[in-house]
């Protein structure tokens, strides 16, 4: 397997090494099994989900570029576009807006003076609205990369902000 499909983006040689490791663990004609765990290196490496960087994985699978944007924008945890250094995924289900998480969410938007969907000048935070990250019982709650914020309150909110602008 090599990256010869689009030589503007290319994993590491680390980085294919892994690739290959993972694509060899499904039978032959099976590798597209192998699209999930290949689009997190890439996102992992790029920051984001890039056109070239599908096109890349696709050529790596042996599939078209089509099927692999067609995973990548179907879930939520995959960037289509550049996004900054703390991507804060934000809960906007009933539960949470019950708890009180419109206030807070509005909150946060207006402290960091972005709309969902925006990174913020610095390129520090990006905001991003999900469905449900299935923590009902302890919204509102945002998740940053693996960790949780629960319970939110505007200031709640701001020392998080205050953490992670440091």
């Amino acid at each position: 397997m090599t990256t010869e499909a689009n030589p503007s983006v290319s994993f590491t040689p680390e980085r294919l090494a892994l690739a290959n490791e993972i694509v060899a663990r499904y039978p032959a004609g099976k590798q597209k099994s192998a699209l999930l765990p290949l689009l997190h290196l890439l996102q992992e490496q790029e920051g984001w989900t890039s056109p070239e960087g599908m096109t890349m994985v696709a050529g790596l699978l042996d599939i078209q570029p089509i099927e692999v944007f067609e995973v990548a924008s179907f879930y939520t945890m995959y960037h289509l576009e550049p996004v900054g250094k703390h991507v804060i995924e934000y809960c906007r289900t009933g539960p949470c807006c019950l708890m009180g998480g419109e206030e807070v969410y509005d909150h946060l938007k207006q402290k960091l003076g972005v709309e969902a969907g925006q990174t913020t000048a610095d390129g520090l935070f990006t905001v991003k609205e999900v469905e449900c990250l299935a923590a009902c019982g302890m919204g509102p709650v945002f998740q940053i990369r693996e960790k949780y914020y629960m319970h939110l309150t505007n200031e709640r909110v701001d020392e998080i902000i205050a953490d992670l602008s440091k």
